[in-house]
């Protein structure tokens, strides 16, 4: 049985899906496995498309977990692409160096600092999305198309808008609950492989009764 391979650049034979991890090589980037940007021109180049401002030596970083989908267009917006907004002036003096440079703080020292960027496991970001420095958006979220998200996401959340607000969430509480617990982006692949079909079932009941199961047998496991 051949299943997905996760050091794969193209896998597939459309050639527009990229699993990013294996392009993106910025230190301050991790990416979970199997999760892919799908571009038809260059999806290979999102690196340098669609991740702007990264500067490493600022200190954040952009951390996106596993088996995410991200559309075209999608943006993320590191820190450096702030600007002062502490004093009268925003204007980036020490950019263009020489005599201005000379007499006021370095740039970089005196930006706003918003912290990273956290995408969880198994979001949807749509279609030209915009991710602003410093948010977290929970596991199973899903960002709807052209949206701007400058705030946090919950997990199981579908966000829309400008600024992104939560339109509602997916699942109910316990429901949510069972899903982070159980944490399916992290099975071995041939476990994934079995519980594939109820992750893909319309019937939202059968994949609860499978996670409670699973939890349970769990729990007694630790207690022998």
């Amino acid at each position: 049985m051949k299943l997905p391979d996760p050091t794969a650049i193209y896998p597939n034979d459309y050639g527009t899906s990229c699993y990013i991890k294996n392009v993106v090589h910025a230190p301050n980037i991790f990416i979970g496995d199997y999760t892919y940007y799908d571009d038809p021109i260059d999806p290979a180049g999102f690196e340098k498309n669609n991740i702007l401002f990264n500067y490493p030596e600022f200190g954040d970083r952009l951390i996106i977990g596993k088996f995410c989908s991200i559309a075209c267009g999608t943006q993320f917006i590191m820190g450096p692409a702030n600007h002062r907004i502490c004093s009268a002036s925003t204007y980036p003096f020490a950019v263009f160096c020489e005599e201005w440079a000379e007499v006021v703080p370095p740039h970089m020292e005196q930006l706003p600092r918003k912290g990273d960027i956290v995408i969880g496991n198994d979001v949807w970001l749509g279609y030209k999305c915009t991710i602003l420095p410093g948010v977290p958006i929970g596991d199973g979220a899903i960002i709807a198309a052209h949206s701007v998200v400058s705030r946090d996401v919950s997990p199981y959340c579908i966000a829309a808008g400008n600024p992104a607000r939560c339109v509602k969430k997916r699942f109910d509480d316990e429901l949510i609950a069972l899903l982070q617990q159980y944490k399916w982006w992290d099975l071995s692949r041939t476990k994934l492989l079995d519980i594939l079909p109820l992750l893909c079932d319309p019937d939202i009941e059968k994949l609860r009764k499978k996670i409670r199961c699973e939890l349970h047998k769990t729990d007694e496991s630790n207690l022998v």
